[in-house]
């Protein structure tokens, strides 16, 4: 049995499988078996239906349903013998069959970064807060004497915003710094306005890259405030924009948007903000896919492997979640947010 065509594919980082006019997989991408965790030849000649572990979505949309695209909320797919994996994903009917698209909820949950850093690299990086503590005390001194004297010349607004944001900086590094060194429970969430933690960033961004990447907007102005940490949420979608710098990215795009029925994490939101960090960098090495939110993976060599980890522990801690697909030139982080309480159950 042979493969239908299926140019770019090989390097996405999404899982896809796509199948014949009889519904019967025909070939996959390299992501989909991996997530499974089967090999690809125990896929071929298997109907797409029997994959469907809990339900029968697939097989009514594939033996009846007259539409040409299904989207899944959170289906359970597997072969018989292994763990079936969570996903939700699109089904798009093609002029050979059907093409599967899968967005793993489940990813490496028995490898849960929030959990992954080992005790030796937790008392490393005590070590390294505590020598952080006086350059950053320094910092901050130097930050509030160019302050005073640019506030004497009032003409030049630009150069007074930016030893403002380098005040700014200066304080959330050292009150990372003081939770490295002493662990609080998570502060409380206070409204904010995303729009404002997504121009605080792309003023860093600017900052740092000089003018050499193009940085572009695409937001929803109608998105309302919500409760969340404005300094971690920083944080997080800095390292996002941060990483597709480093990644050779010519172009990056912030996008926010709402989406209406989203399950995030086991639970259905009524109402979600999905943040995304769009760039035309080198994408996502194959081999790193995998484990790219553990701590200490980085594919530069010069990479300590935390910020996308970080990053990651932050929507956590928002009751959401990171992904990302990937590609040469086209790769998407997507940070989900709930903005309500999940229906029929406790927050996660």
């Amino acid at each position: 049995m042979t493969a239908i065509p299926a140019p770019g594919l090989d390097q996405l980082g999404t899982p896809v499988a796509w199948t014949d006019a009889q519904a019967r997989i025909v070939g996959t991408n390299p992501a989909f078996p991996r997530w499974l965790g089967v090999g690809a030849r125990r896929l071929l000649g298997q109907p797409l239906a029997a994959l469907e572990q809990d339900g029968d979505a697939l097989s009514r949309f594939l033996g009846q349903d007259e539409r040409e695209v299904l989207r899944l909320h959170r289906i359970a797919l597997g072969v018989p013998g292994e763990m079936p994996r969570h996903a939700d994903g699109w089904i798009t009917r093609t002029g050979e069959g059907w093409r599967l698209e899968v967005h793993p909820t489940d990813a490496f949950s028995a490898l849960d970064p929030a959990q992954a850093l080992p005790g030796a690299l937790a008392a490393a990086l005590k070590g390294l807060a505590h020598e952080l503590r006086n350059p950053l005390a320094g910092l901050k001194g130097a930050a509030q004497l160019l302050a005073r004297r640019t506030g004497q010349r009032a003409e030049d607004s630009g150069e007074h915003e930016l030893v403002e944001l380098i005040g700014a900086e200066i304080d959330r590094l050292g009150q990372l710094v003081d939770r490295l060194l002493s662990p609080a429970p998570q502060r409380a969430h206070a409204p904010l306005n995303i729009h404002a933690v997504l121009e605080r960033v792309l003023r860093l961004a600017e900052a740092e890259g000089g003018g050499q990447v193009r940085l572009q907007r695409d937001y929803d102005p109608s998105i309302p405030e919500f409760a969340g940490d404005a300094d971690r949420l920083v944080q997080a979608a800095w390292n996002l924009v941060r990483n597709a710098q480093q990644a050779g990215a010519a172009t990056i795009v912030l996008r926010t948007r709402v989406e209406s029925g989203l399950h995030i994490r086991e639970h259905l939101h009524a109402r979600a903000l999905r943040v995304e960090i769009v760039d035309d960098g080198r994408g996502v090495p194959e081999e790193l896919a995998e484990h790219l939110f553990l701590p200490l993976v980085s594919g530069r060599a010069e990479g300590t492997g935390l910020g996308l980890a970080l990053a990651h522990q932050v929507a956590r801690e928002h009751r959401g979640s990171l992904t990302f697909r990937s590609r040469p030139g086209h790769t998407v982080f997507t940070l989900l947010l709930p903005q309500t309480e999940p229906e029929g159950g406790s927050p996660a």
